[in-house]
């Protein structure tokens, strides 16, 4: 048995109207499944969960929600990032950093979802 099968990320967000919006018009990404708590889309051979943290608890419970700062980079391969760049801001999405060229042969830049989850453009160089 191997537990190296990713199948979902779920993603805990602060506000589900506006994140689940922003998933749709930037990552334009099929919906496999969704309530009025629940986004489920599919990511190439995975899938992101967008989730209401409120009904976190049941899922991690004794564990806690939240923390300092952020705690994960999620990270897309793409053709052109300075392009993808420029239709990010064509939707008023703000980059965190980047483009940049980075000394392990990727291009990169990164931007923040409403939640603050960050995603980060990768090309090769």
């Amino acid at each position: 048995m191997t537990l190296a099968n990713l199948e979902v990320v779920t993603l805990f967000v602060d506000d589900f109207s506006a994140t689940r919006q922003f998933y749709e018009r930037v990552f334009d990404a099929e919906i496999v499944y969704s309530d009025d708590v629940s986004a489920v889309f599919a990511f190439g051979g995975g899938m992101i969960n967008l989730l209401d943290v409120n009904q976190a608890p049941e899922l991690i419970s004794p564990a806690a929600i939240g923390g300092q700062g952020a705690r994960t980079l999620l990270t897309i391969k793409v053709e052109d990032v300075d392009t993808e760049c420029e239709r990010l801001a064509s939707l008023g999405v703000s980059v965190l950093n980047g483009p940049v060229d980075r000394p392990w042969g990727r291009r990169t830049a990164a931007f923040a979802d409403p939640s603050g989850h960050i995603w980060e453009l990768a090309q090769v160089i």
